[in-house]
């Protein structure tokens, strides 16, 4: 059962919280609703954001909307899933910028190599743009008849590699690197890579199989995607960009929907953003502690590197968001709201208790 029909014949049973405040209703079955992403079941995503959510909102509807939820492609590939929300077929996706480009360009702004260190410092900055009434939420979903339910940044990418050495600016040179697509090919590029684009559960054969020579991934999908016994070479805490992960409902969906139902959702969705961004960071220590030991070598960069990697890659900004601007979408400005953010979360942490 579809969302718009689901919710309909809910309120006409009696089925959601405010059909069940009228006098004399009967109750019935719960409402239940398809939530769909291309994440495997047990990854941390799922269980951080997806799972969390689920719970919450059948908690605050006191068990009258529920889900069938079905993780790792079941109901379609990463890149389909958007379509598949927008036509009905699933109620809540995932959408995933860096797997159509296309269609969520604005959307990948948090994949570019940014000023900072952790998953939380980027998810509630970027929660401020694509959240309704956001500079994304206007210029991109909304046009879309998406409305972004909760979002996660992940914790910075590092640079990993299955054979070379990580020793310097130019260690990538002439390496076939996965890059999902975006931010993550010009970066390849501009470091001298060969860039390589797929899914993140084609990943573990392509490295197995040589087809892949590295990527830039958090270390939490290291290890959740058990690519570490394929990799030699790891960056601890630098920052190559990261990856934006967003649930979306269809909108004419979401105006359907009685008050009660929105206000579970809206309510829920906000506890996430926060919570999930807070537990991916812990996850990430974690993470990185069990790569390490699974034998891969965490390099510590020179100030030196860094700063030759920071110089290298301030142009993959720039290009991306004039690339946008050509196309006549606000790259520009949608690339200085999402630094201004930064820099106030920035400037915010630095005065505690202010």
């Amino acid at each position: 059962m579809g969302l718009r029909e689901g919710l309909k014949w809910a309120c006409v049973a009696g089925a959601t919280v405010t059909c069940l405040l009228a006098p004399g209703a009967v109750q019935a079955e719960p409402t239940v609703l398809r939530i769909a992403d291309y994440l495997p079941s047990g990854h941390f995503i799922s269980t951080f954001m997806a799972e969390a959510w689920m719970d919450r909102v059948a908690e605050l509807t006191n068990g009258e909307v529920v889900f069938d939820y079905f993780p790792g492609e079941q109901l379609g590939k990463a890149k389909d899933l958007l379509s598949l929300t927008q036509s009905g077929v699933v109620d809540v996706g995932l959408a995933a910028p860096s797997y159509i480009t296309d269609k969520l360009p604005l959307s990948g702004v948090a994949e570019l190599p940014a000023a900072f260190s952790n998953s939380c410092e980027g998810t509630l900055a970027y929660w401020g743009l694509v959240k309704p009434g956001g500079i994304i939420d206007q210029n991109e979903l909304e046009p879309l008849g998406v409305r972004a339910l909760f979002s996660l940044v992940l914790a910075p990418y590092q640079l990993y590699l299955a054979h070379a050495p990580i020793d310097g600016v130019n260690a990538v040179q002439g390496l076939k690197l996965r890059a999902p697509g975006g931010p993550k090919v010009l970066m390849t590029r501009r470091l001298g890579g060969v860039p390589v684009q797929m899914g993140a559960p084609e990943i573990l054969e392509s490295l197995s199989r040589g087809t892949i020579d590295g990527l830039f991934l958090s270390h939490s999908s290291i290890a959740d995607y058990d690519l570490h016994h394929h990799l030699k070479y790891g960056t601890g805490d630098e920052n190559f960009g990261s990856a934006v992960i967003m649930y979306v409902v269809n909108l004419d969906a979401w105006r359907d929907m009685p008050a009660d139902i929105r206000k579970a959702f809206t309510q829920a969705g906000e506890e996430v953003v926060e919570s999930s961004c807070k537990e991916t960071d812990k996850d990430s220590i974690v993470s990185q502690k069990a790569i390490e030991d699974a034998g891969v070598t965490f390099v510590e960069l020179t100030i030196e590197d860094r700063a030759a990697f920071r110089a290298v890659l301030a142009g993959v900004n720039q290009q991306w968001a004039e690339d946008l601007d050509q196309r006549g979408k606000p790259g520009t400005r949608v690339l200085q709201t999402f630094e201004g953010a930064l820099e106030r979360r920035s400037m915010q942490a630095a005065r505690p208790g202010q």
